[in-house]
């Protein structure tokens, strides 16, 4: 975004000089624009955001898209690692009859994200940990956008996301993979027949991933977006894909 449209949002979204004025300064300190906005464009969705939590990026929505087209009418729908919850709004924006629960580590992340879904559920916890038993086997697509900047590029990050979003939402591990894989393992337990897991991954990870899936009996079909540069990995077990052609 060109600085001319900047300025254009932070005079809008300003109620008086004395804020505008405000906004500008935190701005210029370098905070994320989302964050200083309040809000982040997602999908043609305002998603409200907050200072300390992770901002939703424009290449997340291949992600939610592929969740919409999975998610059958008054389908079950999982949004782990759910940060303001910009996946899960987007499912109920295009599937508005599904029941949608969203899990996220953060309480503060939580805290927007129940704001930003209301009617669903939104809990807090550590990945598939603080679903509902009640769940187990029916949800029809989870989709975990996890982190995924393995540890020793997190210094090569913007500084908007280095000294404003936690480290803990950017943070995957020594690849880069390390929540995927468990996501890949914990997702067997909750996926109704023919559900999804659908994860977002960078392109150097996608072989790494595809094996990941695999070791989880997943079978692994990729989707790129080149314009929004976007790699999403989507799993289904081997037998039901079988089964369903059929």
């Amino acid at each position: 975004m060109w600085a001319e449209e900047e300025a254009d949002l932070l005079l809008a979204e300003g109620r008086d000089a004395d804020g505008t004025e405000r906004m500008l300064a935190r701005r210029e300190a370098g905070e994320p624009l989302e964050q200083v906005l309040g809000w982040a464009q997602f999908l043609g969705l305002r998603i409200g955001v907050a200072p300390g939590v992770f901002v939703p990026r424009r290449r997340t929505e291949l992600l939610a898209r592929r969740a919409i087209a999975l998610c059958p009418e008054a389908g079950c729908a999982v949004d782990l690692c759910c940060g303001t919850g910009a996946i899960g709004a987007a499912l109920l924006a295009a599937c508005p009859g599904i029941r949608l629960y969203a899990a996220d580590l953060d309480p503060a992340a939580v805290a927007v994200a129940r704001r930003n879904l209301p009617g669903a559920t939104v809990l807090q916890g550590d990945l598939t940990d603080p679903l509902p038993t009640s769940l187990r086997g029916r949800v029809d697509v989870l989709a975990a956008n996890v982190p995924y900047v393995p540890t020793g590029e997190l210094r090569l990050l913007p500084p908007e996301a280095r000294a404003w979003e936690p480290p803990g939402t950017l943070d995957g591990g020594a690849d880069g993979l390390d929540l995927l894989r468990r996501v890949a393992v914990a997702a067997s337990g909750w996926r109704a027949p023919g559900g999804s897991v659908l994860s977002e991954v960078a392109a150097h990870q996608l072989d790494a991933a595809a094996a990941a899936f695999a070791a989880a009996g997943l079978q692994v079909v990729a989707e790129r977006d080149d314009d929004l540069e976007a790699i999403v990995v989507q799993g289904r077990r081997r037998a039901e894909d079988a089964l369903l052609s059929r």
